[in-house]
């Protein structure tokens, strides 16, 4: 018998029916059964994000934004992490999405929005205050319309390479620019804040416009065996050359990323336009398919009169009575 007896929220109600505790235990044992420790680790890996997030912004009201910054990169490669984490695993539940848009909400939407508020932003009080508002909003709108995308029925196999807008954790890394420079050895004074203000709401607006981005996620999930130490040898080497000039490779990284937007919107729009020639000339196909079928003998299946009133009743009929 455990510590804790198990939750019944109508246990007065019913306690006439359930007289034998141990039966009412046993009843809930079936239904909570115990969960795989392989569910918990991609949503462990998620919280730890959301800590690395919330840590940020502390870091930045205590104006040490070089560990902000690193708090922030920190929770983007977790979040790069946890999803496919919990693929391999088979670990992949509802409960975990929803935590996860939570907490690129407050990774990528709140805690850039605070840094660049504590860094220069609050120099132009309300103006700066709003640019960060309306960036932190763009983020959350970013995540929502990714959660109901995600199912569309009607999205092409080739569009799953593309994101719509800039995704949030990207969109975070690229709005820290011009803290990077400064930490470059550019003098503040040199990076205006009214430029700024307009580069926030840019990015802003790219997370949540309809531009294709383009993803990679159907780059590959397979390595050729002669290509698996040259893998490890450039993993290390990124990393090695994040850890030893992280503000050089974040500025030519996100230089290189937001001079790719272009070129990835030029591919979608190819491959539309091919998917769409595809379509024209398989409808002449399908036409001349259906005009060889043979006619139908007049007569051989026709209903009695009857019956076609009474079909006729049926689709008249709303297909919910409610």
């Amino acid at each position: 018998m455990s510590l804790f007896p198990p939750f019944d929220p109508d246990r007065d109600r019913r306690g006439s029916r359930f007289r034998d505790v141990r039966l009412r235990e046993a009843r809930f044992r079936r239904n909570f059964r115990p969960i795989p420790v392989r569910t918990l680790v991609p949503n462990v890996v998620t919280l730890l994000s959301l800590c690395a997030g919330l840590t940020a912004i502390r870091l930045a009201a205590e104006l040490r934004f070089e560990l902000a910054l690193a708090a922030i990169v920190f929770a983007a490669v977790l979040d790069g992490v946890d999803g496919r984490l919990a693929r391999m695993l088979k670990g992949t539940s509802r409960f975990g999405a929803e935590l996860d848009s939570l907490a690129d909400f407050v990774n990528f939407g709140v805690a850039p929005a605070l840094i660049l508020w504590f860094w220069g932003l609050s120099d132009y009080k309300n103006v700066g205050w709003i640019v960060a508002i309306v960036f932190a909003i763009c983020a959350g709108l970013r995540l929502a319309r990714f959660n109901v995308m995600i199912d569309d029925p009607n999205r092409p196999a080739w569009a799953g390479n593309f994101f719509t807008g800039i995704p949030a954790p990207a969109g975070a890394i690229v709005v820290l620019l011009p803290i990077y420079l400064q930490f470059l050895g550019l003098a503040k004074y040199l990076i205006p804040i009214p430029l700024v203000l307009v580069y926030t709401l840019a990015i802003g607006l790219l997370m949540i416009s309809k531009l294709p981005v383009w993803s990679g996620k159907k780059l590959g999930t397979r390595v050729s065996p002669e290509m698996v130490l040259p893998a490890f040898l450039i993993a290390v080497l990124f990393f090695a050359l994040l850890v030893s000039f992280p503000w050089e490779v974040l500025t030519i990284g996100t230089l290189i990323y937001l001079g790719c937007l272009p070129l990835g919107w030029k591919a979608y729009r190819r491959l539309a336009r091919e998917d769409a020639e595809r379509a024209a000339t398989a409808e002449p196909t399908a036409g001349s398919a259906a005009a060889s079928e043979p006619a139908p003998v007049p007569g051989a299946d026709t209903p009695p009169p009857g019956a076609t009133s009474a079909a006729a009743g049926q689709n008249e009929r709303p297909s919910r009575l409610n």
